[in-house]
């Protein structure tokens, strides 16, 4: 496990208890470390701080996902408890969010489940509609031979309608995909399918991400 978190005493209690359950963990005091040694290194998983020196905790998972590729679980671990801070987080890439002060055992509960998700998760494949292609390996988004820079929720949005390809995927199907039981604004998912139309329907002659008027959203070829 890789922790990252600049306050010393929550980094000492949080490190000593995962290492009493058998747990190795790894320790970074700021965000620039913390992001070298996660894209650098094989992590079963990581609990991460928002407020950090050098980079913040929204900065590093976002470079983690889009640059490095990089899909080890992640759990934000931070005193920032809106609603707003939560979605800012899981847009970022986070797969959980646990606001400060947090029980230890629930920390490490958010953390073998998302670990236990990550692993069942079916094993690598590559999703095809028309010249697009998502590998779930390496989370790489080709279409017509070229390589795409898909945004965090945005890629979770594509990787749910490949899956469900040509079949309509519901906007409430969608937003728990996505963001589970932390329901966004209304206008969350039409901004975030609008950034993934810019990238892979709007440089290409014909769109394969469609809206089905008032029910959801599907992926198809319908040439």
């Amino acid at each position: 496990m890789l922790l990252v978190e600049d306050h010393r005493d929550i980094a000492e209690m949080v490190y000593e208890h995962l290492e009493q359950q058998g747990y190795a963990v790894d320790y970074a005091a700021d965000g620039i470390t913390g992001l070298r040694l996660a894209s650098s290194e094989d992590f079963d998983g990581i609990v991460l701080d928002l407020m950090l020196p050098g980079m913040d905790g929204l900065e590093l998972c976002r470079r983690l996902r889009q640059e490095a590729r990089r899909d080890t679980p992640v759990v934000m671990a931070t005193a920032r408890d809106t609603l707003e801070d939560k979605i800012a987080g899981l847009d970022a890439g986070a797969d959980d969010y646990v606001v400060k002060p947090f029980e230890l055992r629930e920390l490490e509960a958010r953390l073998r489940a998302v670990v236990r998700r990550y692993r069942g998760e079916v094993r690598p494949e590559v999703l095809q509609v028309g010249d697009l292609s998502l590998d779930t390996g390496s989370w790489q988004v080709r279409r017509a031979g070229r390589s795409l820079t898909v945004p965090p929720i945005s890629l979770k949005i594509l990787t749910v309608l490949l899956r469900a390809s040509p079949r309509v995927v519901t906007r409430r199907q969608l937003e728990q995909e996505v963001w589970g039981d932390i329901v966004p604004d209304s206008d969350a998912l039409r901004s975030d399918v609008y950034n993934l139309r810019k990238v892979v329907d709007r440089p290409f002659p014909r769109p394969l991400i469609h809206t089905s008027q008032n029910i959801g959203y599907r992926a198809a070829d319908d040439t």
